[in-house]
Formats: structure tokens, C-alpha cells, sequence
């Protein structure tokens, strides 16, 4: 289903998003995952008597992600802030292959792919699916 741009929107404004914020059960458990993964770059920790509330990371090196600690008070989070109700497409920079040796390596079971897919621009793709420890459903995507 394709719906026409509306007329009054500036589509050459948005550029892209800068991070995803989730909401984790654990901020060192999922913080050292996705450092395990992709290696991480932590920017910002909001870490009130010590305790990390919110935690700003890069992963490889581009990618913006939030991580928010369950139940730490911070008002401006989703309506319903629950740990694994997320599904992110991440693109791989290499074949399909790599990124399935890559999860492979690091004993992440993959549940389903790789399958055919198509990106956001329109281009074919791969993409193989595997959870976080929150169980949030995580996606590899590798343009053909």
C-alpha cells in the first residue's frame, strides 16, 4: 500500500533517524550484547547515585541507540516503555553470509533467514532475525 506524499509536507527536511530509545530489564546485560555484537560506543550515561537510568550508545560505529533502564523514572519515554516490544532492521555492510558467520561467532541463534526481503529504498535484500536478551526481534539486512 503506497500513499501519496501529502502536499503540504517537506520530505527533504527529514533526513533520517539520529537513534532508537528501548527499554531494557537489564541496562549491563543489553549493553554488553550489543557490544559483543557490534562494539559500542557509550555517549551519554545518565547515571543518577550510579545507577545507569538511560544509556546513549553507538553501535559500529554510526548507528544511534537509547537504551532505558525499566521502570527508572524518566517521564519522556513511549507511553508503554516494556523490554522486547521492539523489531529493528539494522543493515549489514557485507553479503548475508557474513552477517549469519557473524551471529554464528558470537552464539546468536537465528530464527528465521536468511529470507528475501526489500529495503526501505525499494532495493533487493537478505536479512536474517534473532532476538536481544530482552527479546526484542533484531534484524540484519544485506542489500543483493
Amino acid at each position: 500500500m503506497s500513499a501519496a506524499p501529502s502536499p503540504t509536507a517537506s520530505p527533504a527536511l527529514l533526513l533520517g533517524i539520529d537513534h532508537v530509545a528501548i527499554t531494557v530489564a537489564d541496562m549491563d546485560t543489553a549493553c554488553a550484547f550489543y557490544d559483543r555484537l557490534f562494539g559500542v560506543k557509550i555517549v551519554r550515561d545518565y547515571a543518577p547515585n550510579g545507577r545507569s537510568f538511560v544509556r546513549g550508545i553507538v553501535l559500529g560505529g554510526q548507528t544511534g541507540m537509547s537504551l532505558h533502564q525499566q521502570g527508572n523514572g524518566v517521564e519522556l519515554v513511549a507511553r508503554k516503555p516494556t523490554p522486547g516490544a521492539v523489531d529493528i532492521c539494522f543493515t549489514w555492510g557485507g553479503p548475508i553470509e557474513a552477517a549469519v558467520a557473524h551471529l554464528g561467532t558470537h552464539g546468536v541463534e537465528i530464527i528465521e533467514g536468511p529470507s528475501p526481503r526489500t529495503t526501505a529504498r525499494g532495493l533487493p535484500a537478505q536479512s536474517v532475525y534473532f532476538r536481544d536478551p530482552d527479546g526484542n526481534l533484531l534484524e540484519l539486512m544485506a542489500t543483493d
